[in-house]
Parts: structure tokens; sequence; C-alpha cells
């Protein structure tokens, strides 16, 4: 095993590479000029000229791709122009809110998917698997912005069950003592239970919102694998033998049947750090998602650069955790 993922932590340099390459590229011709937005429509030719110098603009692309690339290595994602600190700074501060949002989206998302994919396929043609087929194709198509608008208008605006869409943690209260910068996480710590109860609040809407899409894939994924195992014949020797069908479900059907579903939820990841963009936008969750689309406006290049930057590298060893996991679930499975 350590022979495989030695390879595959080596495959991902060239794909990294790639990705570097290909978002600097994409930064520099996408239409807008950052000194322009920096100085104002009003800012005289001067001014405007002063500023690209100071961004480095005004030097050959090839001479910023290198120096881009030289940062990188030594640690530095570069300044961030629209809020005057570096990048790293601004990650540190907004990055757990992201994490913590797509934490409790993969959490609600497994919790609520498999079981409902589980179901699905032991009672297959039932209402309930009409009901899941329904909700796994409104999920899947509804567009996230629609959806946590619709959530905002119908449990805020007119339930009133949900706190307003603004940040975290009430206003009235001090985020709980910092440890992990997961609010959640950090209330159970220190024993927080008020600032608990009002994270959860925040937290509970925008995970769901953002979870939809992974929890209609998943259940359909997890209802196929599930009906495919059903149908083999260890299975049915399994119920000759007169074992329970929760120890043939559970035992025998649903751990030879989950390597297709984690195959999907790793893919899905990089759907949610993509999601988390819009969500944290809607909801004024104080992310990195917000904090990026604050850039895209300012046509501030190094956040965006970055943001691409580390959900790759997150993508990437996501994936390579569920690819390890996998011989954990099945031992047949050998990595050569």
């Amino acid at each position: 095993m350590f022979a495989y993922t030695l390879r595959r932590l080596l495959q991902m340099i060239p794909a990294l590479l790639g990705i570097v390459v290909i978002t600097f590229i994409l930064s520099r011709v996408l239409p807008g000029d950052p000194a322009i937005v920096m100085a104002g429509e009003q800012a005289t030719d001067d001014v405007i000229a002063k500023i690209r110098m100071d961004m480095g603009l005004d030097k050959p692309l090839f001479v910023q791709f290198f120096s881009y690339v030289g940062q990188l290595f030594q640690g530095n994602l570069g300044f961030a122009y629209h809020t005057g600190h570096t990048v790293l700074s601004d990650f540190a501060t907004r990055f757990p809110a992201t994490i913590e949002l797509t934490l409790a989206s993969v959490i609600i998302a497994i919790c609520v998917a498999i079981p409902v994919g589980i179901i699905a396929a032991t009672r297959k043609e039932s209402f309930v698997d009409h009901i899941s087929r329904v909700f796994s194709l409104i999920g899947a198509c509804v567009p996230i912005f629609w959806l946590g608008l619709l959530f905002i208008y119908i449990f805020y605006s007119i339930l009133g069950w949900a706190p307003a869409p603004m940040g975290r943690i009430s206003g009235e209260l001090n985020p709980p003592t910092h440890i992990t910068g997961l609010y959640v996480i950090d209330s159970l710590m220190t024993g927080d239970m008020v600032a608990l109860k009002s994270s959860l609040a925040h937290l509970l809407l925008p995970a769901i919102c953002l979870s939809t899409g992974t929890m209609a894939i998943v259940a359909r994924m997890t209802r196929s694998s599930m009906l495919e195992v059903i149908g083999q014949d260890y299975v049915r020797t399994a119920r000759a033998k007169g074992l329970s069908e929760t120890a043939v479900v559970g035992k025998h059907s649903l751990i030879n049947a989950l390597i297709p579903t984690l195959t999907v939820l790793g893919l899905q990841f990089g759907g949610l750090l993509g999601g988390a963009v819009i969500t944290e936008t809607i909801f004024s969750w104080p992310g990195v998602g917000g904090y990026v689309t604050d850039s895209i406006l300012a046509a501030d290049y190094a956040p965006i650069q970055a943001f691409t930057l580390v959900s790759a590298i997150l993508f990437s060893f996501i994936n390579l955790a569920v690819d390890l996991v996998y011989g954990l679930i099945d031992p047949r499975i050998r990595y050569e």
C-alpha cells in the first residue's frame, strides 16, 4: 500500500502543475483590467499605470507566471488587493467556515441518501421506491441558488423557523473560543451550549441546500449498487441459510455495494466545493466561497488562483483516501 500511495502522490504533481498553468492563463485572458477595477473608473492613466506596476501586471506574461510559481514554492499564495491582506491569512480566517459547511453537507448526504437508497432497493417498485426516484430527480435538477432562495423564503420569511441567513452565529452572541475554527466542534469542546444551538441553527439550512444534489446522486447510486448485489448468488445463499434480512442486507449486501457509492462521494466533493461558492453567497456565509465571489467581482487574480489550486489539492487527497478505504471495505482488493 505504501508504494501505491507514493505512486498516487507522485501522479498528483503533473495534475497540479496543469491546474496552475490553466488557472493562470484563464485569469489573464478573462475580460476586465484589475488595475482599473482597483483604481475606479474615474482614475487617471498615471494612477492606473502605477497600480498595474505595483501588481506586476506591466511585466511580460511569462515573467508573471514564473514569479507566481516561485511564490507558490515558497508557500506564498499571493496578495489579495481587494482586502489588503495576504491570501494565506484570508484563507486561514475563512477556510474553517467552508470546511464546516462542506463536512456538514457530506454528513447529511450520507445519513439521508444511503438509507434511502437501501430502502428503495429492498422495496423495488414500491411507493417508497417511486418517492425516492422523484426525490433524486428533483434534487439532481434543481439549481442551488434557486433552492437556497426558496429555503430562505419558506423557513425564514414565512415560517420563521430558521434564523436570518447572515453568518455562522447570531450577531448577539460571541463566537465560541477558537480551537479548530469549526463553530459546532468548538462549542462542544468548550461546553458552550448557547453558541452550539445558534451555530447549528445557522448551519442547517445552507448545509441541506448544498447537500441536495449529492443526496440525489448518492441515493440513486446506492439503489443501483444494492440491486446489483442483491441479485448475486452469495446473497441468495445467505438467505437460503436462514440469515435474518438485516444480516443479509447489512453484512452481505451493503458492504459490497458501498464501493461505487464511495467513488461517487469522492467525486461529489469537488462539486460541493464549487457549490459552496454559490451557497455561501446566498446565505452570507463567511467562508472562502463568498471571498472568491468578491475576488471575481474585483478581478483580483491571486485569491481565485489560490482557491482553484487548494480545491484541486483537497479533491486529489479526498479521492486518494477513498481509494485507500476500498481495501478496508473489501479485503480482496490489493494495491500494486
